[in-house]
Parts: structure tokens; sequence; C-alpha cells
């Protein structure tokens, strides 16, 4: 059975995160969520932390994290040891950060960015593959970047 998914969001992402959740449940994908459970006022960094270590300790295959930009909870995400998280709006920087950059966590807006659209950019995330080879050094010289 494949690992879970693992979800986070603010009150700015509840919403999307909500639709995501949906979405994910309808293909059958396991996820835990790790919050928020409402539009109550959290902050991101609160909640991005347990999704992201869930990735790291391999308790989850990668996170899905929502706020009302995406850019404060990557921020936050990008923090965390081991993580490489992707702020993502279009379906051609989604691709392409799972392809050259590896992307364990993809980061969306639910001021920016639709229900719809974000589920198409999950299900983009979640299947496109990490191309190795010559983007392989650029991972390991952007995790090197962690030991300084």
């Amino acid at each position: 059975m494949a690992k879970p998914i693992a979800l986070a969001a603010d009150h700015g992402g509840f919403e999307l995160k909500e639709a995501v959740r949906a979405h994910l449940d309808g293909a059958g994908i396991p996820y835990i969520d790790f919050g928020t459970h409402s539009t109550d006022s959290v902050d991101y960094p609160d909640m991005a932390l347990p999704a992201c270590e869930a990735v790291v300790s391999g308790q989850c295959d990668k996170a899905l994290l929502f706020c009302g930009t995406g850019v404060g909870i990557s921020m936050a995400a990008n923090k965390v040891k081991g993580i490489r998280a992707c702020c993502c709006s279009d379906s051609f920087s989604c691709e392409y950060t799972r392809r050259h950059n590896d992307a364990n966590a993809l980061c969306m807006g639910g001021r920016v960015v639709g229900p719809g659209l974000a589920c198409q950019l999950v299900d983009l995330f979640l299947s496109t593959p990490f191309e190795g080879g010559r983007h392989t050094r650029r991972i390991e010289k952007l995790m090197a970047l962690e030991q300084r």
C-alpha cells in the first residue's frame, strides 16, 4: 500500500484543503490530515511543521500544504530539514518542480488557486516522477545547504 500524503493548512487555506481532501477521497489516495479543521485563525508555521515532519520521517510520501497565498506555508515548510517545498499555481511549474527539483511538498493559496485547478495540480504533482540524472547533482547541492 502506498504511503499516505500529509495535508495541512492554516485558516486561509482550509477550504482549499477540504476540496483537495475530497478529491483524494474520490481517487482513493490515502492521506493524513494534520489540520486545521476550521476557519478559526491559526499560524501557518504551526500547521506546516507536523506535516513536513511526517514526510521527513517517512510516515508520509509527500505533503500538500495550504495557506492564503501558499507563500507563507512554503517558507515555513522549507525551514524543515529535508523538505523541498514549492508554491505553485500553474501546471508547468508544478510538473517541473517534481521532474527537476524533486519537490516533496506542494503549497497552494486558497485565495489564489481555485479548487478545480488545485485538484489538477495535486494530480500532476503526485504522478510526476523525479527525472534524476543531471538534476540529482543539483538536488544534492541544494540539500547540502542545510548543513551550513
